[in-house]
């Protein structure tokens, strides 16, 4: 029983998908992602989990909670020591 790519497009998404391939193997996976619906899928959705995480991760909060979550944690530091 022969793989049709499957196992290795997959072993290999995450390195696909952040470019850190040679282009041979880049190659490869892309052609495999363009005829293989289920593993297609899976790029999806690690492209569009990964975007959701990197959006999230530069969000901030608001300068008045950030301000007052830093006086909150001064007080518990004070009554503390």
């Amino acid at each position: 029983m022969t793989d049709c790519g499957c196992a290795k497009a997959r072993q290999d998404l995450e390195e696909y998908l952040r470019n850190e391939m040679c282009k041979t193997e880049h190659s490869d996976i892309r052609e495999h992602l363009e005829h293989c619906a289920s593993c297609a899928e899976e790029a999806l959705v690690a492209t569009t989990l990964t975007e959701v995480v990197s959006r999230a991760c530069k969000e901030t909060a608001p300068e008045e909670l950030r301000d007052q979550v830093l006086a909150r944690l001064r007080a518990v530091q004070a009554t503390v020591h």
